[in-house]
């Protein structure tokens, strides 16, 4: 017994220390890291050096301060920071994988966006969400540092994301003031000193808060309709019980909720209810909301089924355009991961699809002109009612479709595409865009892992997804009330002015 009891401690010991070990990274590891980087981005990321970022000069700077060793930690935070300025969002919201910051301390209460303002809530005795202080409703800042400024600093690897998605990440990482404080470079203390403003941030108050352990903090600030599928795997979609709850028609008004974009082969059930859906309500609705706020995406598969609907029998639209990074010409493997996005080359476009394709390049102007002998031949995707749609199955009355800053990836390509098609708005915020054919990374050394970005999408006005998204055609924001849970804002909003139309 004494030397089982003898053998545990000593085997934890070892355990700790070779955990120790591999917390830390040569110079001659990193260094080798750094070059396989180096090489991978510049054979396979379709965004470096498309913004003016030159990576390799962060790379060199760090590489010349870098003592005889570092921790994994400290070099993970690095390679996120300098990846986030490419401009890559899968690459940013996917982030870098494989290290932690081991965060245990986190800041009391729950930090929500509305109306470009920082909302300090907590919950009531009975879960209800509420406002902390009525009276100085408004986060101003944390230590005496302004709060944009704080937020500016605290979630470096979306630096690149649109301005409203930026916003909302940071604000719900209010929270984690140890890793905070870890990116401010700043010590943390026991205490932290929070000073609330009214609604003209005219008059203030301040708190001091104590900095709290993991079992004490809240979870971050959602939606209430995001937290209700949060947990929800895409098999799920193919539960009647689950499915069910995504359409309704009231009023006149149909509705349809997509919090991922499912594969059809993973959710055949879900594609069933769209289209026996979409039939029903032809001859009994004025008009449809299809709901993709918070939806981080998946395949363009729904995206294509709807066409089917909304798209007129007689008309093409080229909706997106694409270049692929990779070997030229395009090896098969290439061509079926872009066949499988609905994306084709010009000689696989029939006469008609071409004939639309050459007069809107005659108008489009990408941001960017990217070099032909890395990039491949542009790739289009097109809406061909003729093939998509069936006789008497158009539904030619208003459609809004409901967009959020957390609508990312093939739901950002969903609004994109879908936005300038005749009958058909888009509602809410600008997207977080995304759109980039990734593949994943692995570091040998550090064993770091991330997604890279291997494909340039263009907007039909020239723009690319990653770090523009899609401004709405109406805007409408969230309320308090909304954040507070207590309403939909922005969808009861949407069917009001739908009524009035």
């Amino acid at each position: 017994m004494r030397i089982k009891n003898l053998i545990i401690p000593l085997f934890c010991l070892v355990t700790i220390h070779v955990q120790a070990q591999d917390n830390w990274l040569t110079k001659k590891q990193i260094t080798e890291d750094v070059e396989f980087l180096t090489k991978t981005l510049n054979e396979k990321s379709s965004y470096a050096y498309l913004n003016g970022f030159d990576f390799n000069k962060d790379f060199e700077n760090y590489l010349t301060s870098l003592k005889d060793s570092t921790q994994l930690e400290n070099f993970g935070l690095f390679i996120t920071n300098t990846l986030a300025k490419i401009g890559d969002r899968h690459s940013a919201l996917n982030g870098i994988r494989g290290y932690s910051l081991n965060e245990s301390l986190f800041l009391p209460f729950v930090y929500a966006p509305v109306n470009d303002k920082v909302v300090v809530l907590n919950y009531d005795q009975d879960k209800t969400l509420k406002i902390l202080n009525p009276r100085f409703p408004y986060l101003k800042k944390i230590d005496g540092l302004d709060i944009d400024e704080f937020l500016q600093k605290t979630r470096p690897e979306d630096i690149k994301a649109p301005k409203e998605t930026y916003f909302t990440l940071a604000v719900r990482d209010i929270r984690d003031i140890q890793k905070n404080y870890i990116l401010l470079d700043k010590a943390l203390p026991k205490e932290i000193e929070l000073t609330l403003s009214d609604d003209l941030f005219q008059n203030d108050t301040t708190l001091i808060v104590p900095v709290i352990g993991k079992s004490e903090r809240q979870r971050p600030w959602d939606e209430k309709f995001e937290r209700d599928y949060l947990f929800i795997k895409d098999e799920d979609f193919n539960q009647p019980e689950i499915i069910d709850g995504l359409f309704s028609l009231d009023d006149q008004i149909a509705y349809i909720k997509l919090p991922e974009m499912v594969r059809k082969d993973e959710a055949p059930l879900l594609f069933e209810k769209v289209n026996s859906f979409m039939k029903s309500i032809r001859n009994d609705s004025e008009a449809l909301i299809i709901d993709v706020r918070a939806n981080g995406g998946g395949t363009r598969d729904l995206l294509y089924e709807f066409a089917k609907y909304l798209i007129h029998p007689d008309s093409v639209h080229v909706i997106n355009v694409v270049k692929q990074r990779g070997p030229l010409p395009l090896p098969k493997d290439y061509k079926e991961s872009l066949h499988s996005r609905f994306l084709y080359s010009f000689s696989e476009l029939n006469d008609r699809e071409q004939k639309k394709v050459t007069g809107f390049l005659k108008n489009f102007n990408p941001m960017y002109e990217l070099d032909n002998a890395k990039y491949s031949e542009y790739h289009f995707g097109l809406l061909n009612g003729e093939k998509l749609s069936t006789e008497g199955l158009y539904y030619n009355k208003p459609i809004y479709i409901l967009a959020n800053e957390k609508t990312f990836s093939a739901a950002s390509v969903f609004v994109s595409d879908f936005k300038g098609i005749p009958n058909i708005k888009i509602v809410g915020v600008t997207t977080d865009g995304s759109s980039g054919n990734s593949n994943w990374v692995d570091l040998p050394n550090s064993k770091l892992f991330g997604k890279i970005s291997t494909m340039v999408s263009f907007q039909k006005n020239g723009k690319v997804l990653d770090g523009y998204g899609t401004t709405p055609d109406i805007k409408i924001e969230r309320d308090m009330n909304q954040v507070l849970w207590q309403s939909d804002t922005q969808l009861e909003k949407l069917r009001a002015l739908i009524k009035e139309k």
